[in-house]
């Protein structure tokens, strides 16, 4: 007898069978109120471990691309200052380290980590070096690619900066030019942060 015919309708069972967990998780990750944006896990910087950003929904979410080697790197400064001041009423600070500017993060995520540690004193959460910029055609990282969509904005250059309100669906864009302790940035985070 010829098993072939049978493997053919297992295999398609089992490729249905995934997409119906991915189904599933993806409604799972809905029902508990995770914004589209935030559903998705990204890499840890100091380890490399996956973090699913669904633990920072109902946030305000700052994502900055940065940069150890730029011109705008002591930003850090300003944005671990935003994220320790506003952090109890639910702001938080995702740096995404990123070489696309000026070849200004050449290091390894070991290297960024420590330095952003050791330098600045970052304690805002950080994610491996990845690719922010268009340029990058398909090697974009997914979580910018969509805040470039929302928002019809993409980075420029380093510290550029998303805003994503506790509603995870409204974005504001902020090019580097705007410093973190910039006093109009300051007050549109406030707003932000006393919405429910």
């Amino acid at each position: 007898m010829d098993e072939s015919i049978f493997r053919a309708p297992m295999t398609r069972l089992k490729s249905m069978g995934a997409a119906v967990m991915v189904l599933v998780c993806a409604t799972a990750a809905h029902a508990t109120g995770c914004p589209a944006l935030l559903d998705r896990s990204m890499p840890r910087l100091q380890d490399e471990k996956p973090q699913n950003l669904c633990q920072y929904s109902g946030k305000v979410v700052i994502v900055v691309n940065t940069a150890s080697y730029c011109g705008f790197t002591s930003q850090y400064t300003g944005l671990e200052a935003l994220y320790a001041r506003y952090q109890d009423r639910g702001l938080v600070v995702l740096g995404f380290p990123s070489n696309d500017f000026g070849s200004q993060e050449p290091g390894s995520n070991r290297e960024i980590a420590s330095f952003c540690s050791s330098t600045f004193g970052v304690k805002f959460p950080m994610f491996t070096k990845t690719h922010v910029s268009t340029s990058a055609g398909s090697d974009v990282n997914p979580l910018y690619a969509d805040l470039r969509k929302v928002t019809g904005s993409a980075p420029r250059w380093n510290f550029h900066k998303y805003v994503i309100a506790r509603d995870g669906s409204t974005v504001e864009s902020y090019s580097a030019l705007t410093a973190p302790d910039d006093r109009s940035f300051i007050r549109s985070l406030e707003k932000l942060l006393a919405a429910p």
